[in-house]
C-alpha cells in the first residue's frame, strides 16, 4: 500500500510553531507530509524549517514558475489523502467557508476531494465572533472536521477558548480521518 499523503496548511497564527511538532509526529507515524504555508505564516516561521522536518519542498506561492509544467494547485490537490490546516486562523476559515481561492492553500483545498481537518487557533473573542462561528458551521455542514480549539494560554496574555488543540489530539484525528 502506498504511503499516505498529508497536506499540512500552516496559516498566520503565533501557533504556527506548533506545526513543526505536527510534521514530526506525522512523519513518525509513517505519513508523507507536504507543507503549504500562507504568506502570513512565513511571518512567524521559516519555510526552511518545514522543509528540513518534512524532507519535502514547502509550497507557498501559487505563481512561482515550476521546474516543469505542473499546475501546482491541482497536482497537490490530487495527491492529497488528507488536508489538515493547523493552525487555522480566522482568515483561512472565512476564505474556505465562502469559497475564496486567493492563495495556494485555499486553491488546493477547493480543488481537492480529500478530507479536510481544521485545527483553529485564535483569540477567544475572535473565535466567539458570530461571523467566525457561522463560517465554522458552514464548513462542518460540508463535512470539514474540526479539532479544537481548547481553553489555554493565548498570545494576548489571556487564557480562553482559542488555543490550538493538543498535539496528540490533532495527530489522533489525522489518523482517524485517514482510516475512515
Amino acid at each position: 500500500m502506498a504511503k499516505k499523503e498529508v497536506i499540512l496548511g500552516v496559516t498566520g497564527s503565533i501557533a504556527a510553531y506548533r506545526a513543526c511538532d505536527i510534521v514530526n509526529s506525522l512523519k513518525k507515524a509513517g505519513l508523507n507530509v507536504t507543507v503549504i504555508m500562507t504568506k502570513e505564516a512565513k511571518e512567524f516561521i521559516s519555510p526552511l524549517t518545514f522543509q528540513t522536518l518534512s524532507h519535502n519542498r514547502v509550497y507557498s506561492d501559487m505563481f512561482e514558475a515550476p521546474a516543469e509544467w505542473d499546475p501546482i494547485h491541482t497536482s497537490l490537490a490530487d495527491k492529497a489523502d488528507l488536508i489538515i490546516i493547523a493552525p487555522a486562523c480566522a482568515n483561512i476559515i472565512g476564505k474556505l467557508a465562502n469559497g475564496i481561492c486567493d492563495d495556494l492553500l485555499t486553491c488546493v483545498a477547493a480543488a481537492s476531494s480529500a478530507k479536510v481537518l481544521i485545527a483553529p487557533a485564535m483569540n477567544e473573542k475572535m473565535y466567539a465572533n458570530p461571523a467566525i462561528q457561522e463560517n465554522i458551521m458552514k464548513l462542518k455542514g460540508r463535512g470539514v472536521r474540526m479539532v479544537g480549539p481548547v481553553k489555554g494560554p493565548l498570545a494576548c496574555g489571556h487564557e480562553g477558548i482559542g488555543h490550538i488543540a493538543a498535539l496528540d489530539t490533532i495527530v489522533s484525528e489525522v489518523k482517524r480521518s485517514l482510516k475512515g
